[in-house]
């Protein structure tokens, strides 16, 4: 079987590495550089901002992708040389709103979330702010650096003698005959294959739309900025009044994110620059005093409570979808990636596929 992706984020890349591990001849394009959208501008958390928040269909998907990560960096650094440095630090939730609920929703899921006394937090996370008056804990959470792990699965394809990656490629259309997807038009020509997968992000539903279908998928602008600070500055992942401050290994500290319906506009803006500083120096003073070295913009690919379309196309026989999932991308790509590739092949699926299937969710 020959299978088309297209998209190169992460879903994309890991679709396609998962698929060709399996031994099918996999083709993945992208109309820019791999892992150089939504993947790259994210902040990499492994776990949704705020679990207890999101149905059960987005949960069974991270909790699965959770458990995967550790092991998978360590594969792809033993792979390509390229560490996507899975950094497992525990996340704190501060003064939040919904503290019950969200207690209540670890206690279902067997989730290690706990309360902590203010006094605990500020001595595991000096640099922390004053002011903030209760929080709760979770043990063993996990951020990837993003722009690594696409480098990583990138270069994973490149080594693998039956993938072909075409980048700077742009998909115009589909090839159909009647009900049946034969491939797409690309500003390089018509590439052909048994199986087209739609993993194109923010721009899935301007694709699908030339199939006369409505994709209930739009982009949302996220900015974000980075600080460099020493290595051993912040221990810890903390999120407040939903902004959020990520460690990385070597010191840098990401702090996002804004939330803006703007269309396909990627423009970093001023105003979210003064936000995200105010934002930044609550949670953590010293950056006042640190070097600002990025401040940047992606589009995530939101979608009806953030459940990703993924599954066959109905009346499109051979296209699939594997997008739409919003804020979470990076933490659901295993788990999304796993169950496309066993639909696909027709495996028992990892969980149920029901509430992700196309069926019924496009207009």
């Amino acid at each position: 079987m020959r299978v088309l992706l297209v998209g190169g984020g992460a879903i994309g890349l890991l679709s396609a590495y998962l698929l060709a591990k399996e031994g099918l001849d996999v083709c993945l394009l992208d109309k820019g550089p791999c892992g150089r959208e939504s993947s790259w501008a994210g902040g990499g958390i492994v776990s949704p901002l705020y679990p207890w928040r999101y149905s059960s269909a987005v949960t069974a998907l991270a909790h699965w992708s959770q458990d995967f990560y550790p092991q998978f960096g360590q594969r792809l650094l033993a792979e390509t040389g390229i560490d996507p440095e899975v950094h497992e630090t525990g996340l704190y939730w501060l003064d939040l709103d919904d503290e019950a609920e969200a207690l209540a929703w670890a206690a279902r899921e067997g989730r290690p979330l706990a309360p902590m006394a203010i006094d605990r937090v500020h001595a595991a996370v000096p640099p922390l702010g004053p002011g903030f008056q209760h929080a709760i804990h979770m043990a063993g959470v996990a951020n990837v650096r993003n722009p690594r792990l696409t480098r990583a699965l990138r270069e994973a394809l490149l080594r693998m003698p039956n993938v072909t990656l075409h980048e700077s490629c742009e998909v115009r259309g589909f090839i159909r005959d009647g009900g049946r997807i034969l491939g797409v038009s690309t500003t390089e020509g018509e590439v052909l294959a048994d199986r087209v997968v739609l993993a194109a992000g923010a721009w899935s539903g301007e694709l699908l739309a030339n199939l006369g279908l409505s994709l209930p998928v739009e982009p949302v602008k996220g900015q974000m900025i980075l600080f460099k600070c020493t290595e051993d500055f912040l221990p810890a992942m903390v999120l407040a009044k939903g902004r959020y401050a990520i460690p990385r290994r070597d010191g840098h500290i990401l702090v996002g994110s804004t939330l803006e319906h703007v269309g396909f506009d990627k423009t970093p803006t001023s105003e979210a620059l003064e936000s995200l500083k105010a934002s930044a120096f609550e949670l953590l003073p010293e950056l006042a005093n640190s070097e600002l070295v990025g401040h940047w913009a992606g589009l995530r690919p939101s979608s009806p409570e953030g459940i990703p379309f993924i599954g066959p196309v109905p009346g499109a026989n051979g296209l699939w979808l594997n997008c739409g999932h919003y804020r979470n991308g990076l933490v659901l790509a295993p788990a999304s990636c796993r169950l496309l590739m066993d639909l696909m092949l027709g495996r028992e699926p990892i969980i149920d596929p029901q509430p992700y299937a196309p069926e019924g969710r496009l207009g």
